[in-house]
C-alpha cells in the first residue's frame, strides 16, 4: 500500500508534526509527500527520498485557469513512473484537492494540524474546500484538543490525536555539556524560544519584558516568516540565532534557564497546539507561556507550565523559578506525565484506526466509473 500525502509545508521547513509520522508511516507504507507547488522554468517533479520518505517537489511555469490541470497531469506523472494504483490520500492542506480530485484512493484522511485558515495569507478558498474534504474523508484527526472540539460536529470519524515527543532526543538535553559556538557567549540566565516566528509570535510581549529585565537574555532560534524581521524587537538582551536542525536544539536547550512558549492570543493561535510544549518538558525545562488553551490544559492546569498574561505576570513566573532551589520534584511529576507521550504511540492509535475504516466498495466502484466517464 502506498501513502500519497499533501502538505502546504516543505519537508525540509521545520521538522515537525508531519515528519514525525510519515517517518513512522515510511515503515509500513510506501510513503510520497507532495509539497506545496512551486513556481519553476518548466512545469516538472523533482524526487529525492529523505528518512524513508519519497518527497516530490512539484513545480509549474505559471498560475492560471490551467494550473490545477497541469499539476493533475505531473501527479499522474508520478503515479505512472512509480506503478502507483494502490494507495491512501493523506491531506494536510484542503487547497491540493483542487489537482487531485480526479484520483481513486483506497482511502482518505484528513490531518487537520492546524486551523489553516486562520492564518495570515490564507486563500480565500480555504474554507470551502475544506468542507469538501470533510465530505470525502474516510477519518478526520485534530493536532489538537482545542482543534477537535471546534471540528467535532462536522465528521463522523474524528479523533484529536495531539501532536507528542520524541523524549529520547530532547531528554538529551539534560546531560549535554557541549555548547554551540553562537550561543556559548550569551550571558545567563537565558530565556528561550524555539519555533517558526511568524504572526503567532507575541512581538510586544518579548519587547516589554526584555526592556524590563535588560539582564535577562531571550534567545530566539527559528525562520522568520510571513513577518518582516524589522518588526521584531532589537536590543543588546535579545539574540535571534537563526533557524537550527531538529538535530540541534537539544544542544541550544540544555543550557536555557526557562523554555517560552511566546504566542500572541489572536485568531491563528486559537487552536493551535504547540509541540514545543511536551519538548521543552522532556528536555527537563521549566516552561512559560501565554494562555493558548492547549498549554492550559493540560500542562497548565497540572503544574508543569507557568501561564501568564502579560509583561508583569511574565517577570513574576521567572522570578519565582529562578528562585526555586528544589526541582527534583517537579522533574519527577514531568516524567510521569509525559510517561506515556511518544511519536510512536501516536502513531499507532492513527494507524489502529487508519486499518479499521472499512471503504464503501460501491462508493469506489462509482467514483471509478465518473473518472472514466470524464
Amino acid at each position: 500500500m502506498n501513502l500519497l500525502c499533501y502538505s502546504h509545508l516543505s519537508w525540509n521547513f521545520v521538522y515537525q508534526r508531519p515528519q514525525h509520522l510519515l517517518t513512522r508511516f515510511s515503515k509500513f507504507y510506501q510513503v510520497f509527500y507532495f509539497e506545496e507547488p512551486k513556481i519553476g522554468d518548466s512545469d516538472k517533479y523533482i524526487v529525492n527520498i529523505q528518512d524513508g520518505v519519497t518527497i516530490v517537489e512539484l513545480f509549474i511555469t505559471r498560475h492560471d485557469d490551467t494550473t490545477n490541470e497541469r499539476l493533475r497531469d505531473l501527479i499522474n506523472q508520478v503515479l505512472k513512473e512509480y506503478a502507483i494504483d494502490n494507495y491512501i490520500n493523506w491531506y494536510y492542506t484542503p487547497m491540493a484537492l483542487q489537482f487531485t480530485d480526479h484520483l481513486n484512493p483506497a482511502k482518505i484522511i484528513y490531518d487537520s494540524m492546524d486551523e489553516l485558515s486562520a492564518f495570515r495569507f490564507a486563500p480565500p478558498q480555504l474554507l470551502e474546500l475544506e468542507e469538501q474534504l470533510f465530505k470525502k474523508a474516510d477519518l478526520v484527526f485534530t493536532g489538537g484538543n482545542s482543534l477537535y472540539q471546534a471540528k467535532k460536529n462536522r465528521h463522523h470519524n474524528i479523533h484529536a490525536m495531539p501532536s507528542s515527543i520524541d523524549k529520547a532526543h530532547f531528554g538529551k538535553a539534560r546531560k549535554i555539556q557541549h555548547e554551540p559556538e553562537d550561543q556559548m557567549s550569551i550571558d545567563s540566565p537565558r530565556l528561550g524560544f524555539f519555533g517558526v516566528v511568524d504572526e503567532r509570535f507575541d512581538i510586544e510581549l518579548l519587547r516589554e519584558v526584555s526592556t524590563q529585565r535588560p539582564d535577562w537574555q531571550f534567545v530566539i532560534i527559528g525562520p522568520v516568516v510571513k513577518i518582516s524581521p524589522d518588526d521584531l524587537p532589537q536590543a543588546d538582551n535579545i539574540h535571534y540565532l537563526g533557524p537550527k536542525t531538529y538535530t540541534e536544539l537539544p544542544l541550544y536547550i540544555a543550557h536555557w534557564d526557562i523554555a517560552l512558549i511566546l504566542f500572541a492570543l489572536n485568531e491563528s493561535t486559537e487552536f493551535i497546539s504547540p509541540t514545543k510544549t511536551p519538548e521543552y518538558l522532556a528536555a527537563g525545562k521549566p516552561v512559560i507561556s501565554t494562555a493558548i488553551k492547549d498549554v492550559v490544559q493540560p500542562y497548565g492546569n497540572a503544574g508543569l507550565v507557568q501561564i501568564i498574561d502579560n509583561a508583569d505576570s511574565f517577570i513574576s513566573a521567572a522570578e519565582k523559578i529562578f528562585n526555586e532551589t528544589e526541582k527534583d520534584h517537579w522533574l519527577r511529576t514531568v516524567d510521569h506525565f509525559l510517561e506515556n507521550d511518544s511519536w510512536d504511540h501516536t502513531f499507532n492509535k492513527m494507524n489502529a484506526l487508519i486499518n479499521n475504516v472499512k471503504k464503501d466498495q460501491t462508493q469506489i466502484i462509482n467514483t471509478q466509473k465518473q473518472i472514466n466517464h470524464v
